[in-house]
């Protein structure tokens, strides 16, 4: 048997318009921790509390993230309620909640309209 290619995925990376204002947003109302930053690169490494971290990095082009057609990351909750309800003090634009047999979950946006989700699986 041959070793894989990959091992899982390192990073996502979402794109921003100011690197300041959006790492202050995701720290304040992700409550994600800052693993590093490079003000060369004009970007920072967010820890997502998983093998995955999350990349914002700021670009000078226009940032135009559409629903149906923009790959989004999906953070994992244990608590879709609590989490859209708290989002929701702190301001954040969110969608109505979903709920199936399988998930419930909402769609939410960062400063610069990024699609970011939240999904409770059922178990």
């Amino acid at each position: 048997m041959s070793e894989s290619l990959f091992q899982g995925i390192d990073t996502i990376i979402i794109r921003v318009s100011n690197l300041e204002r959006s790492k202050s947003w995701y720290l304040e109302n992700l409550q994600l921790v800052c693993m590093y930053e490079d003000p060369i690169h004009q970007l920072a490494v967010l820890d997502t509390k998983s093998a995955t971290s999350l990349t914002i990095w700021q670009t000078d082009q226009p940032i135009a993230a559409k629903s149906t057609t923009s790959s989004y990351p999906i953070f994992r909750t244990s608590n879709a309620v609590l989490a859209l309800d708290q989002l929701k003090v702190n301001g954040v634009q969110v969608s109505d909640l979903i709920t199936d047999h399988a998930v419930t979950y909402f769609t939410f946006q960062d400063p610069d309209g990024n699609i970011l989700e939240a999904c409770q699986v059922h178990e």
